[in-house]
């Protein structure tokens, strides 16, 4: 009896630590790792911005005058230009100081800064310089007219020459047009009083327009 007793007791024993055991031991999760390296997320591409039209860069620059441009960041360059709204680029160009002390007189400077966009046609101090001294001062004296003439250099299209080439003709601000002639670099802008002036840089960039140094003043026609 006392063995029975005996085998019982042990018997528990074990099963005890049978349980203890199972309890201690870490539990053993069936393992869901494979070999297959995770695939990257690829994030969704956004809208992208077109180009505005006219828009131009250093690369695009023409013409016979370009290389008296102030060069790398100077004020003048086409760097410091194509940042700036164009009457607040057209002052730090030391071929246009006559253009930029005109558009102070005819009350510009903040339309043609503000304007989203535009195409200048801007005549150097040369051009202004051509001028007969009667026909300048005249300009001067009569801030509305000087105005008027001002923004018959102005199209309120941004436009580069690939594009005045295609079209033909400029509508300017002022009323009326400019015709667009010549190839490669011997473009031309006609008036309607029959000046013909030479585009001495074409494709200036900067922050609202595109800008075409010329060597004439045109002057819409009567």
């Amino acid at each position: 009896m006392r063995s029975i007793q005996r085998l019982v007791t042990l018997g528990a024993a074990a099963a005890a630590v049978v349980v203890l055991g199972a309890c201690s031991a870490p539990s053993q999760e069936p393992s869901t790792a494979t070999d297959v390296p995770p695939v990257p997320t690829v994030a969704a591409a956004g809208p992208t911005t077109p180009a505005v039209p006219g828009t131009t860069g250093p690369a695009e620059v023409f013409g016979p005058g370009c290389g008296a441009l102030p060069t790398g960041d100077d004020p003048g360059s086409l760097a410091s230009m194509s940042e700036a709204p164009v009457a607040a680029a057209a002052e730090t160009n030391p071929q246009l100081s006559t253009l930029t002390e005109l558009i102070g007189r005819a009350n510009l400077t903040e339309t043609l800064n503000a304007a989203p966009e535009l195409t200048v046609f801007a005549p150097t101090n040369e051009a202004f310089a051509a001028l007969p001294a009667e026909q300048r001062a005249a300009l001067e004296a009569d801030p509305a007219r000087l105005a008027t003439v001002l923004q018959y250099h102005v199209s309120a299209t941004r436009a580069d020459a690939e594009e005045l080439r295609a079209a033909g003709t400029s509508t300017e601000l002022a009323g009326g047009e400019v015709r667009i002639g010549g190839t490669g670099e011997g473009m031309t802008v006609s008036d309607g009083s029959g000046t013909t002036a030479n585009v001495v840089c074409g494709n200036i960039p900067t922050g609202n327009a595109t800008v075409f140094l010329i060597d004439a003043v045109l002057t819409p026609q009567a």
